[in-house]
């Protein structure tokens, strides 16, 4: 059993009650009475028990004692925890102390002091103090705290209702303040703060989340030591709406010769204070119809002064346009810090520093940093290019790299972003002369410091990832048809070595007909793998990518495929692979996504691949991925057979040629023109294959064996009458064409042979439009310009004449 005795003098008032929300499992016996409430008041003395063996998950109790300091006098001192012997039950001590408004109050902790929460916050050891002021009627919410913090005092205005909340298993036997009187402090309340060494402090206005008092005042004390530097920010506030007056804070800053120093709540707060000050809050004449809220949530943070403390970087962007610098932790905007971690602030000047600064072009800083390790800082910059009229802005090139106002500072670089904007008909060509680009893929990852992600903006819905691409590479050139986002992010500190060799370089190009183009110039014995824009995603529908790879002088590229299908099926149009070397003559090589794609194979001159992208059915859309393998010429061994073989061939024609000659030297018959089969005889009109014309060579001259008239024998077998002359070729002198001869035709051949009078032959039904002309020649030269021609033009051609022979013989 439980016996709690009270004096009438103590003013103590005990209660006991079931805990919101617990059903009734364990009641209170006092004698033979079973109640679930039991009330002790001064002067009483009570002996009761639980019917269960586990009453602290049921009751809850309060012990209130009320002290009168209007009336007669306080008792200050420390407050003690009474009565003693109370059950251990989840129990709640309020001091309820009532004074004149002009007279202030004081709540002296002891150490370890306080710290402020926000309501409904739990403290770690479940043991909270509850702060209110009573003005007449009126309560104001102070503040609720937990143990262990930097609060040490809290002066108060008339009033105050305090109250601490024990956990039914706490150890604490004391209350762990005093109570003691102040003159009037003429304000709301004054909140002290003893910050040592490097720490920080969050604090809220009375009442938060809730409005502050209309036109009220209070104050923070911050005792800091002279030597550490204090930095104060505001994370939350709201204002009223005023009728009179304006909200403000107000900073007593000991040294300074402006205090105290005015700042509205949308200021930046000052920062790198040298020691102690004062921050006070300053409500407003509140509309009556719309009143709105003011308050505050705020941090203070004290550190060391740093050892480059008076140490200043220059940051030059005099010279730059349309950029923006900002300087922040790591991971900012995205992850925010929590108020205990340790703080880097940057300053743009000894009192206006924060955790991020934002510098613009045009202007010269002079920063410096609050911040024991830098490596917690990073820069992210953003810079705009555009054109309006090509025909100034063509004549430009644009260097993108990082300003050296950046690089020299001690921070890393985060990210630089170029956001290029080009108008209808005016597109962007990004180029590496030096370097060059190479693009990351799974097969050939980038491993430098820093890389480039390259954002094509084709709608402004859409986005084409045109690809992540690093120094080193093969591609020393990309055309693209839209706005496009350059972001350079780097990785580690290897970036600030290898900025001064940074050469991308950008410019406005008339419009091209592809989405996206690349070319691509392999180092010899290279290897490139290449792949499509917006990957793994795919290309969206109806786009087209172009690749230009330049083959290196003496080497051939091999070109594969990573799979042998695209892989897609098309709803509207058709996707296309174009593979096509820069070659007179060559064949374009077409697959579209229903065919295998074109397997492995040489290119010995600069080609072009073209990927085109159909409305795929479902959601798949096209990828591919290429390379382009460069290495020396290697003499294929089939060729070199067909040489030899070739070779061959020419000496037995030459043999057989010869013996043919040996034969015609013997025959008596009259010789005629021999056709010189060497000749081109390709289809008329391709003249880029015949490089003389007609008027610069001999082809349409038939050397002319015998200074007699042709075709003597028919004249014999016509009996030595006199018939007209045909068959009967003369010198033509008239204009000559520039088209190449074409043989003289088969059937004509034929009738030569079978010809038995002197009837007119048939006429020809395939024969050419050119004419050929017959050289005469001088008595006894016959045998020479026959092997003249021979040897000049490697004639092996036999006569028309010695067919006829051979085949007389026959007969």
């Amino acid at each position: 059993s439980f016996t709690i005795s009270l004096r009438t003098v103590d003013n103590i008032t005990v209660t006991l009650k079931l805990r919101p929300g617990v059903s009734v499992g364990c009641q209170i016996r006092v004698k033979h009475f079973i109640r679930s409430e039991l009330k002790i008041k001064p002067g009483e003395n009570v002996t009761f028990t639980f019917t269960c063996s586990t009453p602290e998950k049921y009751f809850i109790m309060e012990i209130q004692k009320n002290i009168d300091c209007v009336s007669g006098p306080c008792p200050f001192g420390d407050v003690p925890l009474y009565p003693p012997g109370l059950p251990r039950l989840n129990r709640t001590f309020i001091w309820d102390v009532k004074a004149s408004t002009k007279a202030g109050l004081e709540l002296k902790f002891s150490a370890p002091w306080l710290r402020q929460v926000e309501p409904g916050e739990t403290c770690p050891d479940f043991v909270s103090y509850n702060i209110n002021s009573c003005i007449d009627t009126a309560t104001v919410n102070i503040g609720t705290f937990c143990r262990n913090g930097s609060v040490s005092r809290v002066k108060l205005l008339g009033g105050v209702i305090m109250s601490l909340h024990l956990p039914w298993d706490s150890p604490l036997t004391t209350s762990g303040f005093n109570i003691a009187n102040r003159a009037s402090i003429k304000r709301l309340c004054i909140i002290e703060s003893i910050l040592k060494g490097e720490s920080s402090v969050t604090l809220m206005s009375p009442n938060y989340p809730l409005g502050f008092p209309e036109d009220e005042l209070m104050t923070w004390q911050f005792v800091i030591p002279s030597n550490m530097r204090a930095s104060v920010f505001f994370h939350n506030y709201s204002l009223s709406n005023c009728e009179r007056k304006e909200e403000r804070v107000e900073y007593y800053i000991p040294g300074s010769l402006s205090n105290p120093e005015v700042f509205k709540l949308s200021d930046s707060q000052p920062a790198n204070i040298a020691g102690s000050f004062n921050l006070s809050l300053q409500g407003c004449d509140q509309d009556a119809q719309n009143p709105g809220i003011l308050r505050l949530l705020f941090q203070v943070v004290v550190q060391h002064p740093q050892v480059d403390e008076n140490v200043t970087h220059l940051v030059d962007l005099s010279k730059e346009w349309n950029m923006t610098v900002t300087i922040h932790f790591e991971g900012w905007p995205s992850r925010i810090p929590v108020m205990s971690e340790p703080i880097c602030l940057i300053c743009k000047d000894p009192r206006t520093c924060d955790r991020v600064l934002t510098l613009v072009s045009g202007t010269v800083y002079k920063i410096s940093f609050l911040c024991k390790d830098l490596s917690r800082l990073r820069i992210t910059a953003e810079k705009g290019i555009s054109c309006v009229d090509l025909r100034w802005c063509q004549r430009k090139i644009y260097s993108l790299s990082v300003p050296k106002a950046l690089t020299q500072l001690p921070i890393q670089l985060h990210k630089f972003i170029w956001e290029l904007l080009a108008p209808d008909l005016i597109n962007i060509e990004i180029t590496s002369p030096s370097l060059k680009l190479q693009q990351h893929v799974p097969e050939q990852r980038c491993n430098t410091s820093y890389s480039y992600s390259i954002v094509s903006t084709t709608t402004p819905e859409t986005e084409l990832n045109v690809g992540v691409f690093c120094p080193g590479g093969s591609i020393e050139k990309i055309q693209m048809r839209n706005n496009v986002t350059i972001s350079l992010k780097t990785f580690g500190k290897g970036f600030l070595n290898e900025s001064n060799r940074q050469d991308l370089k950008m410019s406005f190009v008339p419009h091209i007909k592809d989405e996206c183009s690349f070319t691509v110039s392999p180092d010899p014995k290279a290897k490139v793998y290449l792949q499509t824009p917006n990957w793994p995603y795919g290309l969206p529908p109806y786009i087209s990518i172009s690749w230009y790879v330049i083959v290196p002088s003496k080497q051939v590229a091999r070109l594969g495929f990573s799979k042998d299908r695209m892989g897609i099926a098309c709803e509207t149009g058709r996707a296309y692979v174009n593979i096509k070397e820069e070659t007179q003559g060559a064949e374009e090589t077409v697959r579209r996504e229903d065919e295998l794609l074109p397997e492995p194979r040489n290119m010995y001159h600069n080609f072009w691949v073209n990927i085109s992208n159909c409305k795929p059915v479902d959601k798949t859309q096209l990828t591919l991925q290429f390379r382009v393998t460069v290495g020396d010429k290697q003499i294929d061994l089939g060729v070199i057979l067909a040489v030899v073989a070739g070779a061959g061939v020419l000496v037995a024609i030459g043999l057989t040629v010869c013996c043919v000659k040996k034969k015609k030297k013997k025959s008596q018959n009259p010789m005629v023109g021999v056709y010189n089969a060497n000749v081109n005889t390709q289809v008329p009109g391709k003249q880029g294959l015949f490089t003389k014309g007609r008027k610069n060579n001999e082809s349409h001259v038939y050397a002319v064996i015998d200074d007699a008239m042709v075709y003597g024998h028919l004249l014999k077998e016509s009996n030595g009458s006199v018939s007209p002359e045909v068959d009967v070729y003369r010198p033509f002198d008239g204009p000559i064409g520039s088209l190449p001869p074409s043989p003289p035709p088969f059937s004509f051949r034929k009738d030569i042979k079978h010809s038995s009078n002197t009837e007119e032959p048939p006429p020809l039904m395939d024969t050419d439009p050119d004419t050929y002309t017959f050289a005469h020649q001088k008595s006894g030269q016959s045998e020479d310009i026959g092997d003249t021609n021979e040897k000049n033009n490697g004639d092996t051609s036999t006569s028309l004449l010695e067919n006829k022979e051979q085949d007389s013989l026959t007969e």
